[in-house]
Order: structure tokens, then sequence, then C-alpha cells
């Protein structure tokens, strides 16, 4: 059931959206941006490097500063041109908000293969966030009631093209309860969720953990900020040299 809450491939969501493209024009519209993706996108000679991390695990003010340093391309998955639309989606029925948000992701594709063209790409949120929220939602209970290691919902689907490098940020639960404290700003449904139940946010959390070709590499995000970029930089050179 978790293989088949999860889109595999652009033209089973594109079925998805038309499904329900004659109720919403969003998802016509969605599908227009689609259609005009590549189908094969080829990157360029630059690296990708995709941050991903619970809400306060500090992606945005990591994701910027590499950015700088880099002199990259900052994305985000929903991609621009498509988020505003998230509202609508948001309160539609599960399968068509997974397909607007895994949509997403096809559009992001094309944004990256072009930007990487002329400088390093650097992702906040790609497909592994769409995959590890739909495991962590389709399953109940706890870490060990999740689809097995190997299963093939943790897989890269075969046609969206591939980062080099997926950096996933982790902290100490009470330090991202405390951050978020900190910031002050409404809570998202995703993060009322996480914060209200503390399986859900382990399932997510390992569902990252399981993701393969490409897997994600952690870092402990709990130290400062100067730290943390730093080994992040370190992990970069590594692995995009």
């Amino acid at each position: 059931p978790v293989a088949r809450a999860l889109p595999p491939s652009a033209s089973a969501l594109r079925q998805r959206l038309r499904q329900c493209a004659e109720r919403i024009p969003e998802a016509e519209a969605v599908l227009d941006l689609l259609e005009k993706c590549p189908e094969h996108q080829k990157k360029g000679g630059f690296p990708i490097i995709v941050f991903e991390g619970l809400d306060a695990t500090g992606k945005t003010t990591v994701t910027q500063a590499v950015k700088d340093t880099l002199n990259g391309v900052l994305l985000r998955s929903p991609p621009a041109c498509i988020s505003q639309w998230r509202t609508v989606f948001d309160d539609e029925p599960t399968p068509i908000k997974r397909a607007f948000y895994a949509a997403g992701n096809y559009i992001l594709a094309s944004e990256i293969a072009k930007a990487s063209t002329q400088a390093p790409v650097i992702i906040d949120r790609y497909w592994h966030s769409t995959a590890a929220y739909t495991i962590a939602t389709e399953t109940s209970g706890k870490v060990q009631d999740l689809p097995p290691a190997q299963d093939e919902v943790y897989q890269w689907p075969e046609d969206l093209l591939k980062p080099d490098l997926v950096l996933l940020l982790t902290v100490d639960p009470d330090e991202r309860v405390r951050r978020l404290q900190h910031r002050g700003l409404e809570k998202t449904k995703e993060e009322a969720e996480l914060e209200a139940n503390s399986l859900f946010r382990q399932r997510v959390e390992e569902s990252y953990r399981r993701m393969v070709n490409p897997a994600c590499q952690e870092v402990d995000a709990s130290p400062s900020k100067e730290e943390v970029i730093k080994t992040v930089l370190q992990l970069i050179k590594k692995h995009c040299a």
C-alpha cells in the first residue's frame, strides 16, 4: 500500500492529476508545466546538493550559507512557479495532494538541469521529503512497522534527475522544539503533526535514513551555525570534488 501511495513516475503523476483537472483548475496548470519539462533531464557540469530534514533543523540558514560560499543557485521544493497553489492541494484528498508535491519535484528537476550548467545547485528539499512523509503517514505505529529497509519505496524514481549529494540535517528533538518556539511562527500542519506525535517524527527520520540511490548523509545540526556549515562544506568537497 505504501508503494501505491507514491506516484512511481512522471506519467503516473500526470494520470493522477488528469483525473481531478476538471474539478481543480490548478491541476490543469500543474499539468501544463509538467508537459513542458523534457522527459530525460540531463545535469550540467556543476554539482547538485540537496538538503533534507525536519522543520527547524537549520535548512534555511545552511542552504543560504552554502549558496553564498559556492556562488551557487538556491532552489526549493515545491518550486516557486507552483508553490502559490499549495493551500489548494493541501485541502485535497491525500492522493491528489501527494501528486502535486511529487509533480513539484519533476518541475524542479528541469530548473535544476538548467541551473547546473552554470553554477553549483543547492536545493532545500527534493524527492526524499515527498517520499519520507508519505511513507511515515501511510505507516502507523513504531519505526519497526515501516516497510523493511530494502523495500522499493526507498528507491529514487528512475525518471527523475538525481542529485550528487543529499545531506540530512538532524537535531535533538528537544532542541528542535526550542528552535521552533524561538521562531514564533505559525505552525504548519506538518509541524503540528510532528510535535503531537513523536512516533510520526521517528518514522519520518528513519524513512530518510533508509533512502537509497542516492542515500542521505546525516549531519548533526545541533552545534553552532559555523560548525555545521564547516562540516557541510567538508562533505561537499569530499563528495563533489
